[in-house]
């Protein structure tokens, strides 16, 4: 936490001298540094400030937190309120912001840890509001110890954004580091949560088949593993894949996959075994591949791949050594590895997208960085696989044509210009090139976060309204009860008059006098229409003034409150008007309706839609999603951003967050069944994730030659 502060003030004081030099003005000038002395002189009593205020929180977690509901408040009045400064609501504003942001985030991690923490302070589940640790907590810490930088309100909301990306911008694994260790001291050590089964199941049956099971049979069973759940995050979230490195896949051991598959692969092709030959050193490995990667500075035609490379290091040996040499098993070996991870990402990369020429451009050094670091394959962090995943998927088969992007498109680019340019061995030029591409891609996430709220608030929206208007139609159902209305009048009480209740019942909800009012008002126009009971004084023109609110005016509204206030002889009158009314109420847009066509009714689920509707129930907001397109297998992703479980309404949303396709859950459920759509796991989440664990499958298949001769008979 230290270091991470030192750092975020490192480039606070960067921001303060370049804002110096950019002033307009000398008084801004001024202003920037006053601000940066202020910083420099004051800078090092903020981290044992924030420190020391970490350890109270820490130590103070047996204290019952006092919620809000809890205390002590007096009786509202004018008396009470007061002017606040401006500054006071922006900074709380900006504190909130960025603590509800990383809780977002994090709120599975914080879940857990709160539990943990739960039981160090002997207390029930500690929200993430009042975790010691939690966002929020941190950025009251931060602003509070942040006044002994003696800085402007405007200086402080800088200050506040470095905090965002220097410390907190790393808070997921700071969560995922204190779930370890506490569960390694002991805290819950077996504590997990799974929103995704692994497989849909029978209810029923699995009920009858853990009560058949003994007991200890039944408590010896494992959890689901957290390796499948959904995949929720945006292209460049730290968390968009599962996170974790590979646990056990040990350079040795990929030898030994390696091996195993070569001898398969030479008893069903034998040859003469080669000579005996010198190998080719590390350095000169490594000259041969530098000396290419200046070649590849200046794209060529035709693609390139790692066979070829091997050729290209084999000729320069010859040339060097005078005769024939090999390569190291270490060096051949990482460089077929580095081959196979390639051809399964060219399965799902378009071939004429720009990614594939930045792919061949990544190649040498990427074979650089696998032949110094083998932790290249298994560390999920790698600054050079996490560009590869980069630029790999922003040219995945899974992206639709208006998905592509000019703007990732240049900071892609460059970035592998950068690393072209200046890679000699040092693994920090990966990184720095990786930093800003990183950056780009944090910022599009977070607006098409943005554009997903937008469309999600909407989608709640029609929800309520849908759901006051099935209301509304119980309602008048109801009071209708056995009582036969005539044609007419009942067309206008279901079409007219229903939209005027949708509109009061949304409004001011059940409770509301406007409600209640609107309900007696409809006993009385169905009493006079069914029973010649005389509508009240004043009926008609509240009538009236409820259609104005639903878009009938003048003459319309007039017509239709006059048929439905008289009583039944009168209302049988004139069928000449009556005809022309129902010709303009059948023209007429109703209340929140939408253009849709009319289905046959689908028949029942069966077992298998049945048991993807109940999968789907339960994914989380955010899921992923892939589509099937066509017959040849292609797929396009979607974002599952929200369902409603009384309607049955999905909204899908786009890499950008932009809305692209409304479903039922019940037609997701039925696409599901017939591997039309299928829910993107974590582990596949990831594109370059997706294909080290295809490279991983088919070794482990040659690892067990045996298994694979039984399933080919």
């Amino acid at each position: 936490m230290a270091r991470r502060l030192e750092r975020m003030l490192a480039d606070y004081e960067e921001q303060l001298f370049r804002h110096a030099e950019q002033a307009r003005n000398p008084t801004q000038q001024t202003v920037h540094f006053e601000t940066l002395r202020s910083v420099r002189v004051n800078r090092s009593d903020l981290i044992p400030r924030f420190l020391h205020e970490l350890e109270r929180s820490l130590s103070g977690i047996r204290r019952p937190a006092v919620k809000a509901a809890e205390a002590p408040h007096p009786v509202a009045g004018f008396g009470h309120l007061r002017l606040v400064e401006d500054e006071v609501v922006t900074e709380a504003g900006a504190l909130r912001a960025m603590s509800v942001r990383h809780e977002a985030r994090c709120s599975l991690p914080l879940l857990l840890l709160g539990q943990r923490f739960g039981v160090l302070a002997g207390s029930p589940a500690i929200e993430a509001e009042y975790l010691p640790v939690g966002p929020q907590q941190l950025s009251r810490i931060v602003a509070e110890a942040s006044h002994v930088l003696q800085i402007s309100q405007e200086a402080r909301l800088e200050l506040f954004h470095s905090f965002d990306t220097h410390v907190l911008g790393g808070y997921a694994h700071l969560v995922e580091a204190l779930n370890g260790l506490l569960a390694q001291e002991g805290v819950l050590p077996n504590l997990s949560y799974v929103p995704l089964r692994t497989r849909p199941v029978n209810p029923v049956a699995a009920a009858a088949s853990a009560q058949r099971a003994p007991a200890g049979q039944r408590a010896a069973t494992p959890p689901a593993p957290a390796l499948q759940r959904p995949h929720t995050g945006w292209l460049g979230d730290e968390d968009a894949g599962d996170g974790k490195d590979e646990d056990g896949v040990t350079f040795p051991l990929l030898q030994e996959l390696l091996a195993g598959r070569s001898d398969l692969i030479g008893k069903l092709r034998p040859e003469v075994s080669p000579p005996l030959r010198q190998q080719m050193s590390p350095t000169d490995v490594q000259a041969a591949l530098e000396a290419q990667q200046s070649l590849s500075r200046t794209p060529r035609p035709g693609p390139t791949g790692l066979s070829d490379l091997r050729q290209t290091l084999l000729a320069h040996g010859r040339r060097k050594y005078g005769e024939a040499i090999t390569l190291s098993q270490e060096d051949s070996d990482a460089i077929e590895l580095l081959g196979m991870l390639y051809a399964e990402l060219a399965r799902d990369v378009r071939r004429e997208s720009s990614s594939s020429s930045l792919l061949e451009r990544l190649q040498v050094p990427l074979l650089r960085v696998a032949l110094q670091d083998h932790g290249f394959f298994a560390r999920t962090h790698h600054p050079a696989r996490q560009l590869l995943n980069a630029v790999a998927e922003s040219g995945a088969s899974w992206l639709a044509d208006d998905e592509r992007d000019p703007v990732l498109e240049d900071h892609l680019k460059r970035a592998v210009d950068h690393v072209v340019e200046h890679y000699r061995g040092d693994p920090s030029v990966f990184a720095a090139a990786n930093q800003p591409l990183q950056d780009h891609l944090h910022a599009m996430a977070r607006k098409a976060e943005v554009s997903e709220r937008r469309h999600i608030e909407a989608a709640r929206g029609k929800e309520k309204l849908e759901v006051s208007k099935r209301r509304a139609k119980e309602v008048l159902n109801q009071l209708i009860g056995p009582r036969v209305l005539p044609r007419f009048t009942h067309a206008l009480l279901d079409q007219a008059w229903t939209d005027v209740l949708t509109l009061t019942l949304l409004r001011n909800g059940e409770d509301s006098e406007a409600w209640q009012r609107q309900q007696e008002d409809t006993r009385s126009i169905i009493a006079a229409t069914c029973d010649g009971v005389a509508a009240p004084k004043g009926l008609e023109q509240r009538v009236m003034q409820g259609l104005g609110l639903v878009g009938y005016h003048g003459e319309e509204a007039a017509l239709i409150a006059g048929r439905l206030c008289a009583s039944g002889a009168q209302s049988s009158e004139d069928p000449g008007s009556r005809t022309e009314l129902a010709m303009k109420l059948k023209a007429r847009a109703r209340l929140g309706e939408q253009a849709q066509n009319d289905k046959a009714p689908l028949p029942p689920r069966d077992e298998a839609e049945e048991a993807c509707f109940q999968q789907v129930s339960q994914l989380p907001f955010g899921t992923w999603f892939e589509f099937v397109t066509n017959q040849q297998g292609d797929v396009v992703r979607r974002r599952l951003a929200w369902f409603s479980s009384i309607t049955g309404h999905v909204l899908f949303v786009n890499q950008r967050g932009q809305r692209v396709d409304e479903q039922t859950l019940d037609s997701l459920a039925r696409m599901m069944a017939k591997n039309q759509a299928r829910v993107v796991t974590a582990t596949r989440g990831r594109l370059i994730d997706r294909a080290w664990q295809a490279t991983l499958s088919a070794l482990r298949n040659f690892a067990h030659p045996a298994r694979n001769a039984e399933v080919s008979k």
